[in-house]
């Protein structure tokens, strides 16, 4: 655990930023880096004990951003869609090397990136390790986003070295809670009687839930190094798309279509291989059933409650 820190969370208006500022706040003094284009979002962020500080981080204007933070967990990114490569490796590259060039008196230092950097596997229950080929992973929904995340993790290993800054970059999976994230969006749509779409089927992913992620921050910082240390984020248990969408309708009764529409070139399963994030955290305390019921009682509370 971390207590008496100072602490730097970018993207702290965001589906795990949010939860993690919020839950580091209890213990520490933390600073939230947005936008904050949304209305209210500053005001979110600052009744959770959390300093906002809207930020564009590509610009690299950081006069009202101080500089003495001990550690750094950069969430933030660009997922824009349409195909302006350049903005992407603006904001997700340049603007973490702009960032971690400020912070580079911290302690240690997360970076946080995508298992979608992984060159996509033709066998859905391909298990992604560390040392698996990299490339492009094509999405209609962000197009620039595995490229610019590539980029990303090259400025960051770079920042390591140049800058003696301990380092952790985190391979995100799917993550999830009663913020956000993919199966929680997927249990909206079933809630309002809505088909899920994904991109095949099978479409298994290695989820981890918001309350591992927060529990695990401070061991893969902890784990930080130079040259810069890469891990899988992920979920202990793999599931599918299809099997948190049945599992779903067994606690509420709602019907759960899922559509598999096949998309070519994109990943075609996410397993991730959690040994070395295994040695740094030991296990997640929640496996997958257990966190879309917890998520499920957040975002739905009466839905579980009509069939028990």
């Amino acid at each position: 655990m971390l207590s008496g820190e100072k602490i730097l969370v970018t993207g702290a208006a965001g589906q795990i930023g949010f939860p993690l500022a919020e839950f580091l706040a209890a213990d520490n003094e933390v600073w939230g880096i947005a936008r904050f284009k949304r209305e209210g979002a500053a005001d979110r962020v600052a009744a959770a004990d959390v300093k906002p500080v809207a930020l564009e981080l590509s610009t690299g204007d950081y006069r009202e951003l101080p500089d003495d933070f001990t550690y750094v967990l950069h969430l933030a990114a660009f997922m824009g869609g349409g195909e302006d490569f350049d903005k992407a490796l603006r904001i997700n590259a340049e603007g973490t090397g702009l960032l971690l060039h400020h912070c580079r008196k911290a302690k240690a230092a997360l970076v946080m990136s995508t298992h979608s950097i992984y060159r996509p596997d033709p066998d859905p229950f391909h298990v992604y390790a560390e040392s698996a080929p990299i490339g492009e992973s094509n999405s209609d929904y962000t197009p620039t986003y595995s490229m610019s995340k590539i980029g990303e993790e090259a400025v960051a290993r770079y920042c390591a070295r140049a800058y003696e800054l301990p380092v952790v970059i985190a391979r995100m999976n799917a993550s999830y809670g009663p913020n956000g994230g993919l199966p929680a969006y997927h249990l909206d749509m079933l809630a309002a009687g809505s088909p899920v779409t994904t991109r095949w089927d099978p479409c298994p992913y290695s989820l981890i839930h918001q309350d591992d992620i927060n529990a695990q921050a401070a061991a893969l910082l902890d784990a930080a190094g130079v040259p810069a240390t890469i891990v899988n984020w992920a979920g202990d248990d793999p599931a599918s798309v299809q099997e948190w969408c049945a599992y779903a309708g067994e606690l509420t009764g709602w019907s759960t279509e899922v559509i598999a529409e096949e998309r070519p070139g994109t990943q075609r399963g996410a397993i991730a291989d959690t040994t070395r994030r295994f040695s740094m955290t030991g296990p997640c305390t929640l496996g997958w059933r257990d966190g879309i019921r917890r998520t499920l009682e957040a975002r739905h509370p009466s839905a579980i409650k009509a069939v028990s």
